[in-house]
């Protein structure tokens, strides 16, 4: 398949299979130089280096996918002052730059606010950011929409 043609996709972590999993622990030693070489990454995991090698340019950790890229969050957020200005807060502490905010008018006391973020100066890893916005009181749902090349 031509790297036009690539498809990607998200998947939990819960669904990879073991060899991928370790795959990625090995890339993770050798990326930090924590070991050598790619026999002594796949030896320290448990990992036979034919799996590695097998998964080694298709498997990457979601943060190195959204380095040096945009990506578009959604929010729900109860209607409370403050809330949108917080929200706004912890993603600049993030390191992103907000490309676009988009608000829809409160309707019943809730609204929903659409972010597109460039991610180049991202100073957290995609996970820890998702999870410090979901700790925001009165904001109800987080989730990625897209990411793409900015």
């Amino acid at each position: 398949m031509s790297a036009k043609n690539e498809k990607f996709y998200l998947v939990s972590e819960d669904f990879l299979p073991e060899g991928m999993k370790k795959t990625l622990e090995a890339k993770k030693l050798l990326e930090s130089y924590e070991v050598d070489s790619i026999h002594e990454a796949t030896r320290q995991v448990g990992l036979s280096r034919s799996v590695f090698y097998k998964y080694r340019d298709a498997v990457f950790p979601f943060q190195h996918m959204v380095k040096e890229q945009m990506i578009t969050l959604f929010f729900h957020l109860q209607d409370q002052t403050g809330v949108l200005s917080h929200l706004l807060s912890v993603v600049a502490q993030a390191g992103c730059n907000i490309l676009t905010i988009h608000q829809t008018i409160p309707i019943q006391g809730k609204a929903n606010v659409t972010l597109s973020l460039n991610t180049n100066g991202m100073t957290v890893e995609i996970d820890q950011l998702l999870n410090d916005l979901k700790q925001i009181d009165f904001v109800n749902q987080v989730e990625i929409l897209s990411s793409g090349v900015s």
